[in-house]
């Protein structure tokens, strides 16, 4: 597996969102993880560790693990073997209300019940700092407002989530994973079956919750572009196996393109990030 560690001093890295520091910690990990579904094995002694402060993305093609690795990371799937790590306990071995505290996990289809307008989902966010009996507080009420204005969703809030679109949802499920107040949160293909307008809407709300608010943020995206332009920390898998991690324009090469995904391209500056863009090559001879 390919690893890099960008310095905050190479000169290549200056434009880069988010630059991470020379020393990085990790409160999430896993370690010697076998995972899968009872007896179809996904990934074996997967071995992964998120720097704190970064906005990490998961890309690889499809059904190579990505969401499988996602899952194991945010409690819901439990490894077959090796284990996950929370601020230095197996993720396992905590409450689930404990994890809850900590880590802000938005699925990859997320229904809303019928009926239900957007300040009560968002409110839902609060669950897991709930004592039994306890009543609604102001902590709760100020969580709630500021999840809302940091989605630009507050003026939504007396609308029935079914009558949003798209874009309007996921901000609103975004706003009810950050009024949990978690310092983690992670995302599972957040821009799945929305138009560029919306996608591009939801990864700036991405990195402003990671280097305006200091969330730590992972997301799966099959976009590559935008894991580029976006992320300051890449982890590339296929069949189950993480080939490579480090900053984008560390890793993103026509090589690893062609690697991981079986594509041949060119790896180009994005004009305007000045990041890696990749463009496909297809059947060049038929635009010739």
């Amino acid at each position: 597996m390919r690893t890099s560690q960008p310095s905050v001093r190479d000169p290549q890295l200056t434009n880069a969102p988010g630059r991470l520091g020379e020393s990085t910690t990790s409160r999430l990990s896993g370690h010697d993880l076998t995972l899968g579904y009872e007896q179809r094995t996904i990934s074996q002694e997967l071995n992964v560790a998120i720097p704190d402060g970064s906005f990490s993305v998961i890309i690889g093609p499809n059904a190579c693990g990505k969401s499988t690795l996602l899952r194991a990371l945010s409690r819901l799937l439990k490894p077959l073997a090796g284990q996950v790590i929370l601020d230095g306990k197996p993720i396992h071995r905590l409450p689930a209300k404990d994890v809850a505290k900590r880590l802000g996990l938005l699925p990859q289809s997320s229904i809303a019940p019928d009926g239900i307008t957007v300040a009560d989902l968002v409110a839902r966010g609060r669950y897991p700092h709930q004592k039994l009996l306890s009543q609604w507080s102001a902590a709760d009420e100020s969580a709630v407002l500021e999840a809302l204005l940091a989605t630009n969703t507050a003026s939504l809030s007396r609308r029935l989530v079914d009558e949003l679109s798209g874009g309007q949802r996921q901000r609103v499920w975004v706003a009810m994973v950050l009024a949990q107040q978690t310092p983690l949160l992670l995302l599972d293909e957040p821009t799945t079956y929305l138009d560029i307008s919306h996608q591009i809407e939801i990864m700036e709300l991405c990195r402003q919750l990671n280097r305006g608010k200091g969330h730590t943020v992972v997301a799966v995206l099959h976009d590559l572009n935008h894991a580029c332009r976006y992320a300051n920390h890449l982890i590339a898998m296929k069949d189950g196996a993480i080939v490579a991690t480090g900053a984008p324009s560390e890793i993103v090469t026509e090589e690893l393109i062609h690697e991981v995904f079986g594509l041949r391209c060119r790896i180009i500056e994005d004009p305007v990030s000045r990041t890696p863009l990749v463009v496909p090559l297809g059947d060049v001879e038929s635009w010739a």
